[in-house]
């Protein structure tokens, strides 16, 4: 397992070993994360069993802007595009529905759902310019607590991620997420930013 910095000659070593297939942890505006390639099934199996992730909780999906999430084919509802113009680039996740007859990706084939967000860290989002939308969740086994530092991820993940990019002392608290599917929005998980401030903005679109 490699650790690079989080600088020019890091995201390029991100980028490739993500090309090739490979799992790659990265630091985010919350916590570190597990990353691959949206389109690569093995490199996505490999996320689920490094975790020990249940198969039938989907990975969220990172995106670099509004544009690369709204490529997807999601519907934007007015709760969404509210939520989405106060928070992104920010620690909100958003559990969008996919818009009917539009088109998508085809790793989205099938689904109905699917949880995007903009992170809050340049590093991050120009490497997502680069290589797209990422597939990208919380670098812990399943169920553990989330580690803060690229150390302690890489000592918990194991042999099968390729390279960790270090970007210092996390946080532990996760992306707040919000299920915009549908006329019936709801809070999901409550995480850096709080249920108070959620319902603000939303109870400026009823």
């Amino acid at each position: 397992m490699l650790v690079v910095q989080a600088d020019e000659a890091g995201a390029r070593a991100a980028v490739d070993a993500l090309a090739a297939g490979g799992l790659v942890v990265l630091p985010t505006d919350t916590v570190y994360g597990l990353a691959a390639m949206p389109d690569d099934a093995a490199a996505v199996e490999a996320i689920y069993r490094v975790k020990d992730r249940p198969h039938g909780m989907h990975l969220p999906v990172l995106a670099a802007s509004v544009s690369q999430v709204r490529a997807l084919g999601v519907a934007f509802t007015p709760a969404a595009d509210a939520l989405a113009r106060t928070w992104w680039p920010g620690p909100l996740t958003l559990a969008f529905g996919l818009a009917a007859g539009g088109s998508r990706p085809h790793w989205l084939d099938g689904r109905v759902e699917v949880a995007v967000r903009v992170p809050d860290h340049g590093f991050l989002r120009s490497l997502l310019a680069r290589s797209g939308v990422l597939v990208v969740t919380s670098a812990n086994r399943h169920g553990a607590p989330t580690p803060r530092s690229a150390a302690d991820v890489a000592s918990g993940l194991g042999p099968e991620v390729e390279l960790v990019v270090d970007g210092g002392t996390l946080t532990d608290v996760p992306s707040t997420l919000v299920n915009v599917r549908g006329p019936d929005t709801r809070l999901e998980r409550e995480g850096a930013i709080p249920r108070a401030a959620i319902d603000e903005v939303l109870a400026g679109t009823r």
